[in-house]
């Protein structure tokens, strides 16, 4: 194709992009975890300020932007005893608010990026979704390069990302306040520059940040790096290096378990149980009857209301298409299935699959899917 079609076909995303950050800047969702963001950005940034003071700030600033955002809400059944009141208690309670930010600390570089923004002059509610957004953008613009080198059709290339520019989860991503369209920016950087620049050092440095922005990913990247143990000759990676990076890795995930206060067990009552108001001072007794149960009820219905069953029909169809016997190459086989290991492991510490927290995989593997079925080379060749 003319370079001058191909410039045209850039501008013309570039310019669909910039639409697509203003619309969604002006339809933003405001969820009810963008307080404890917040609150955090004031801790941050005001040290010195009470917990009176910053909840005071958090609320009058949301009760303009959003009136009766916090109010009790009775209209569906609780999920966990005591969450239709939760945020009302919570908005009235600076003490309760305060235990509460601990349950979102344990995102540090979100947190940080949140800051960031909150000082070149952004609201604290609106450096939050500009983070959204700002990540929307740039995961289409990775996206972008990713299917231009393997498709090396610009036209196509485009095509695909204008339709998952449009994917329902990646648009609930970037509308919510919350670190899911940053990580998963994170993990396609990683992933590109692995796969594409062959950049070990600068893949392990976005990984690392990854897990700093959600700590679950720790277990996806712990099976990645069984996969590049097994091919480190063909990638030319050497043990040592191997070795530093995977421990860097435990490191960043060591440090937000280092830091956090609330254990597993708490943070699963409080969403999955029995709110917990006080889940620093006075967590309630964990019962491990109620998690198993509550993992039995909720297992089948979570993965039949996300996209994992569908994107396995695809799986099967492509991976049985192009590679018709494991013996040949395992790799798409160990690689795809690490994927929904990690997604069952993670489910079983968490367990709900919210699609908007699942856009990181979804994408990986249908990204993948489109390497596999257009490349005849091994999911591990340079490219570049």
């Amino acid at each position: 194709m003319p370079k001058k079609t191909n410039l045209i076909l850039k501008v013309l995303l570039s310019v669909y992009l910039c639409f697509m950050s203003y619309y969604l800047y002006t339809h933003q969702y405001y969820n009810v975890d963008i307080e404890a963001y917040m609150g955090l950005l004031y801790k941050a940034e005001y040290p010195e300020m009470k917990i009176e003071e910053i909840h005071k700030k958090v609320f009058a600033e949301l009760g303009e932007k959003r009136p009766g955002m916090f109010e009790s809400d009775l209209s569906h059944e609780e999920t966990a005893k005591g969450e239709n009141t939760y945020y009302k208690t919570i908005s009235e309670n600076p003490k309760v608010f305060e235990e509460e930010l601990q349950l979102f600390s344990v995102k540090p570089f979100y947190n940080f990026v949140n800051l960031i923004f909150f000082k070149v002059g952004f609201s604290a509610s609106a450096s939050t979704f500009f983070i959204s957004i700002l990540s929307y953008v740039l995961i289409l613009y990775f996206v972008f390069l990713f299917l231009s080198k393997i498709l090396r059709n610009h036209q196509l290339a485009i095509l695909l990302t204008f339709l998952l520019s449009l994917f329902k989860p990646l648009l609930e991503s970037s509308r919510h306040a919350s670190p899911d369209s940053l990580s998963c920016l994170l993990l396609l950087l990683s992933f590109y520059v692995f796969v594409i620049k062959r950049n070990f050092l600068i893949a392990t440095i976005f990984a690392m940040l990854c897990i700093l922005t959600r700590p679950e990913y720790f277990i996806f990247y712990s099976f990645f790096y069984i996969l590049i143990f097994i091919k480190r000759k063909e990638l030319q990676i050497k043990n040592f290096e191997f070795g530093f990076s995977f421990v860097y890795l435990f490191l960043a995930f060591s440090v937000v378990q280092y830091f956090n206060q609330i254990s597993w067990s708490t943070l699963f009552m409080n969403q999955f149980t029995k709110v917990q108001l006080y889940p620093i001072s006075n967590p309630d007794s964990f019962n491990f009857q109620d998690y198993l149960n509550f993992i039995k009820s909720k297992i089948l219905f979570e993965f039949n209301s996300s996209y994992f069953l569908l994107l396995l029909i695809f799986i099967i169809v492509i991976i049985y298409k192009k590679f018709p016997s494991i013996k040949k190459n395992s790799i798409p086989y160990l690689f795809f299935g690490f994927i929904y290991l990690s997604i069952f492991l993670r489910f079983l510490i968490f367990p709900t699959m919210v699609n908007r927290m699942m856009i990181g995989y979804y994408l990986i593997i249908i990204l993948g899917l489109i390497y596999i079925q257009s490349s005849k080379e091994d999911l591990f060749k340079k490219l570049s």
